[in-house]
């Protein structure tokens, strides 16, 4: 049975402020815990005015405080960024709080251009330490050792179950070496999705955290009552991406009617390859794209984008979503939750 989660992005909209962002967010784990969903992820960027979650440890406390039962994490933390010390006490700290709830999912890319990773004080070259970095990052989580000086408090214990996230094969194959879990991105790098799935499950070694591969699929979905409201939704994630093949990253916009006015050729098709594998319509085009997705890749759980403008939109998004996956997994037809 496929579990089902969501990536929350954070969005700062023309009409929410940074604050309203976050609120919106934690509102978000509110209901979807009512609704099913597993865990609930936030993204570390950096200097992108449209998303508010770059102090991704706090966004994740305030999320977490504001709901009870659903796991909450990082999708992902770029490790390259951070010491693997401080992360460990930060995510130690959280599970300590939220005992039982907090997910740590480890990215290698810097979640930000060149200039701001100086600001980080961080080298590019730290990247290809990622694999160092994360056993390190995992024994501070670990109960520390008779004669160990150095302990993450506290952390050290903890054991917060680590993902490894990625767009290409290099995560899946550090995932299956590691013994980890693996969410691969393909709400916006969908082209080697299949490759790296069969890579991660062909070449995986159990370890103590996770006897089996276990593979979650990253899928933007957006759900309205019909698919002509849909996929007008879909504009503002649309202007989004096109906006960063522009190079103007800015604060996320209110759908619009004609996508054509909007776009060039050029940036429509660089957007729509990188959103080849959404799913955007009626409960009933959003139940055969789940089918047809979960029955291509397997997937034991699949991560959620639901990049609506308005926050109560957006939350009937995921509502219809969570109903239509219970749809499928029952065998009967979608209907409205109450």
């Amino acid at each position: 049975m496929t579990a089902l989660s969501i990536l929350e992005l954070v969005r700062v909209t023309v009409d929410t402020d940074a604050r309203g962002a976050l609120d919106n967010a934690r509102d978000v784990a509110a209901h979807a815990e009512r609704w099913g969903y597993r865990r609930i992820w936030v993204a570390e960027h950096h200097n992108i005015p449209g998303i508010a979650s770059a102090a991704t440890s706090i966004v994740i406390a305030h999320m977490a405080a504001g709901s009870r039962t659903i796991r909450v994490g990082a999708g992902g933390i770029m490790l390259p960024n951070h010491s693997p010390y401080v992360i460990a006490e930060q995510f130690g700290t959280l599970e300590r709080l939220f005992p039982g709830r907090i997910d740590l999912g480890l990215g290698r890319a810097p979640g930000t251009d060149q200039l701001t990773l100086r600001a980080l004080r961080r080298s590019p070259e730290v990247a290809e330490h990622f694999p160092q970095d994360v056993l390190e990052l995992q024994a501070f989580l670990a109960a520390a050792g008779p004669d160990q000086r150095i302990q993450a408090v506290p952390a050290a214990g903890t054991n917060v179950p680590l993902w490894i996230l990625g767009s290409s094969n290099f995560g899946a194959m550090l995932a299956a070496e590691l013994g980890l879990p693996y969410a691969f991105a393909s709400h916006f790098a969908p082209e080697l999705l299949m490759p790296a799935l069969q890579n991660y499950r062909t070449t995986f070694k159990p370890s103590e955290q996770l006897g089996r591969p276990y593979a979650m699929v990253g899928v933007n979905i957006i759900a309205a009552p019909t698919d002509a409201e849909a996929r007008r939704l879909a504009t503002t994630q649309q202007m989004s991406i096109a906006s960063i093949f522009r190079g103007a990253r800015g604060l996320s916009q209110p759908p619009i009617d004609d996508m054509e006015a909007f776009w060039s050729p050029a940036e429509k098709a660089q957007t729509m390859r990188m959103l080849a594998r959404s799913i955007v319509g009626s409960p009933e085009t959003v139940r055969d794209g789940i089918a047809n997705l979960v029955a291509e890749t397997g997937a034991d759980e699949l991560i959620v984008v639901s990049d609506v403008y308005d926050h109560a939109l957006r939350l009937r998004s995921f509502e219809i979503i969570a109903d239509v996956a219970g749809a499928i997994r029952s065998g009967r037809p979608g209907e409205k939750r109450s």
